[in-house]
């Protein structure tokens, strides 16, 4: 992915068993190739600098993120699926089960929207609403 993209404002907010939220707001970039679009950030947590690329298409998606914590979180309509989450101390295997996928982008703003049950080394899966609003940063 060469191809700089567009800047924009990003709003992600995380929500998990309809109780506990996460918010955050970053500047990143926008960009369409084949039939997935990429909004790619980068944000500051305790354990250092974190990466983080949001693959989205219609009936699935991609959250990579690397840096300070390394994770793969793939997500794909009604199926269970593997991926990692790696913390200074350990990976960890993840399990997520996507029972809703929106994404749009229209005129310069965009929305990503994903539902899914969320486990981790087989825990029991809690709940998590991730929902991304982005809109093209006017120079």
């Amino acid at each position: 992915m060469s191809d700089p993209g567009l800047p924009v404002k990003i709003s992600v907010k995380t929500t998990i068993d309809h109780d506990e939220t996460f918010e955050l707001r970053v500047f990143g970039t926008y960009l369409e190739k084949g039939n997935a679009a990429y909004l790619r950030y980068e944000e500051t947590v305790e354990e250092g600098s974190v990466r983080t690329i949001v693959k989205m298409a219609q009936d699935n998606a991609l959250i990579l993120r690397g840096g300070a914590i390394k994770m793969r979180l793939p997500f794909e309509l009604n199926r269970k699926l593997n991926g990692s989450y790696e913390m200074p101390f350990g990976q960890f295997a993840t399990v997520t089960k996507a029972r809703r996928i929106d994404y749009s982008y229209e005129n310069g703003k965009g929305r990503f929207d994903v539902l899914y049950d969320f486990s981790m080394e087989g825990a029991q899966a809690s709940t998590y609403q991730l929902e991304i609003a982005f809109q093209e940063e006017k120079k």
